[in-house]
């Protein structure tokens, strides 16, 4: 069983999204979310919201337990960049950019990993 969560445009640099990401990234989901809860980043707030998603779509779409689910992937992907305007001395204007992301959850059963390397 395998088990996905989007979040498209986060408004967050994919850079300090995935410092975040890296934190949680293969940790089983209640740990995830002990993570998430005491980090004080921004991404940490958008990650765990993420998470809390992706255990609810396993829990309604395929029966699945808390207790069992562990972080398969995350995956944080460059997505659109707002260009904006910063106006400065001498009539010039500067440049800055707004990047957003894109960010990918995938969970996992934690005996599904157990069960492939036993049968083979």
């Amino acid at each position: 069983m395998e088990v996905r969560a989007y979040l498209k445009s986060a408004r967050l640099s994919p850079q300090k999204a995935s410092l975040v990401a890296d934190m949680v990234r293969g940790l089983e989901v209640e740990k995830a979310l002990d993570v998430l809860s005491f980090s004080k980043q921004k991404g940490a707030a958008l990650i765990k919201k993420l998470l809390d998603s992706a255990i609810s779509n396993a829990e309604n779409n395929e029966n699945a337990d808390i207790d069992d689910l562990k972080i398969k992937s995350v995956v944080v992907n460059k997505g659109l960049v707002m260009k904006r305007i910063k106006i400065r001395a001498r009539g010039r204007a500067d440049r800055i950019r707004k990047p957003m992301c894109h960010i990918e959850i995938k969970l996992t059963n934690k005996k599904e990993g157990v069960q492939d390397g036993s049968e083979s």
